[in-house]
């Protein structure tokens, strides 16, 4: 005799499978992936920066936190990035 799943059985298992494929929101202070960080620094020499410190996804990968951008200058930037295009949201000189 075969059994049957209860449908509330049923219903848990696909909800824990749902939950299983879809990615995770980035930890706050998260590194970015090797490919995520090329775009970030493309992005950066594309806006005059010459050098910066740590690149880390912030909100939930939403935004990218830029310690220390540097122009040519010297001058420093603390810089978030919109993850989506990468605009700046923020830029505060150090």
């Amino acid at each position: 005799m075969r059994k049957l799943m209860r449908p509330g059985g049923l219903a848990a298992a696909l909800l824990m499978a749902g939950t299983l494929a879809w990615p995770a929101p980035a930890p706050a202070g998260e590194r970015p992936t090797p490919e995520e960080r090329a775009r970030v620094e493309q992005a950066l020499r594309a806006m005059g920066f010459v050098s910066w410190e740590e690149i880390e996804r912030e909100d939930d990968g939403r935004v990218f936190e830029v310690d220390d951008a540097r122009m040519p200058d010297g001058t420093k930037y603390d810089l978030k990035l919109a993850a989506d295009d990468l605009r700046v949201i923020e830029r505060k000189r150090d």
